[in-house]
């Protein structure tokens, strides 16, 4: 059994026991804490799935797609007034067991009965065929807050499916795990449009899902899109300044990749890793807070990010090898190679900036790089490009411009972000 699965299993067993116990005190009249936010899923459960009582529901979902102990499709198939008709499964599949980028296949819910559309494989919208059978389609996947993070360019594709084939489009919000106020990085230009990155908004868009929809269909972020029935069910409790441990939610891991909240936290600066020659910690059970090459001086580095004073962030020197761990990486890059490098140590969630995090790392790495005399090898070009949403990030570090200066080059046009996105913001 994966790491990933034993993980997964051990968060779900965990939530169970919370129901019971909670369940249990209840029953005696004692008092148990909450979670402080309700989930939009958990809102629609309250209110006895109100609006998809008597409808075909497709249902786009993974294993994050849970009321409490129970998956989603369970609850709506278990229901006597709601028709659940069809499944869809985005990158990782229906119970998030694939590798990232492994293609994932159509099937049947052994438990249910009902049929599974892949959004990872042929296709990565629904079929029309299918939407003709359906009343509503409903998106109910928990996201990380970073542009390049493919499940919400799923539900840009599928509302673009959606609009096209006239049915509504319900979103079930849930949290953005870095908070609705952290917004940084280049916006992604239009000739960088890709499945990592989907909507033109900054590298950490500081949005709900439900948000970003509203705002797709606002500004007309896809084909047909502003004709698009869309509906949003809000969550309870969350504001923006909540950091995904404020909310009070268990973490399921998000996809094999990200399994603690740690991870997230910097995956949008340290995901940029992944366009370089160097390990972005893929291979490792701490992906992206493992860092290294077999080149770098893990020590030097550890120590130059140290001197920063980076917020809420330490830096320790590691040696690491990557392998193969299936359900995580399969084939991770530098396989079997022992690497130098460094690990992220988080002191203070709160006070994380990851992105600008990523830029300082990226320039120290590059020194090290460009000091050996490699050449210009350190970017994978086009895969940088597409992660960035821009040449100019890897332009300006090839040209030597230090990471400050390039935090402050993206400032005008977060701005201008900033500003569109709040017509189409649902909380405080």
């Amino acid at each position: 059994m994966s790491l990933f699965r034993i993980a997964l299993i051990g968060v779900l067993v965990a939530i169970q026991s919370c129901g019971c116990d909670r369940a249990k005190n209840e029953s005696q009249g004692v008092q148990t804490e909450r979670p402080a936010v309700r989930t939009g899923a958990e809102v629609l459960a309250a209110r006895d799935f109100e609006e998809l009582r008597g409808r075909r529901v497709g249902l786009i979902a993974n294993h994050t797609t849970v009321i409490e102990n129970r998956h989603l499709a369970d609850v709506l198939d278990a229901h006597p007034d709601v028709q659940l008709t069809a499944l869809f499964g985005p990158e990782h599949g229906i119970r998030g067991q694939s590798d990232a980028g492994a293609g994932v296949e159509d099937t049947v819910d052994a438990a249910l009965g009902v049929p599974v559309y892949s959004l990872y494989g042929s296709r990565r919208s629904p079929a029309p065929e299918v939407l003709a059978g359906l009343d509503v389609l409903v998106f109910d996947i928990q996201d990380v807050g970073a542009r390049f993070y493919t499940y919400i360019s799923t539900m840009g594709l599928s509302m673009e499916a959606a609009a096209e084939a006239g049915v509504e489009f319900v979103v079930l919000d849930r949290p953005n795990p870095l908070g609705g106020d952290y917004v940084s990085g280049f916006l992604r230009e239009p000739e960088f449009k890709s499945f990592v990155g989907y909507f033109p908004i900054p590298i950490a868009h500081g949005m709900t899902v439900g948000e970003l929809a509203r705002m797709a269909v606002g500004e007309g972020w896809g084909t047909g899109v502003e004709d698009l029935r869309l509906s949003v069910v809000g969550m309870e409790g969350w504001s923006r300044a909540m950091r995904w441990p404020d909310t009070g939610l268990p973490w399921t891991p998000t996809s094999p990749n990200i399994p603690e909240f740690d991870v997230a936290l910097v995956y949008p600066g340290a995901c940029l890793v992944e366009g370089t020659i160097a390990s972005e910690g893929r291979g490792t059970i701490q992906p992206f807070l493992t860092i290294g090459a077999e080149w770098l001086d893990g020590a030097r580095l550890a120590s130059s990010l140290n001197a920063l004073d980076v917020p809420g962030l330490a830096f320790e020197a590691i040696q690491f090898t990557p392998r193969s761990i299936p359900g995580m990486s399969s084939r991770p890059k530098l396989l079997g190679e022992q690497l130098s490098g460094i690990r992220y140590v988080v002191s203070d969630p709160q006070s994380v900036r990851s992105v600008e995090a990523g830029i300082s790392l990226l320039e120290l790495m590059l020194q090290q790089y460009i000091e050996r005399d490699e050449g210009d090898g350190f970017f994978r070009a086009s895969g940088f490009d597409r992660l960035a949403g821009t040449t100019r990030l890897r332009e300006m570090l090839l040209q030597g411009v230090k990471a400050d200066s390039i935090v402050a080059s993206w400032n005008d046009e977060v701005e201008g972000f900033l500003s569109r996105r709040s017509a189409w913001l649902l909380y405080d």
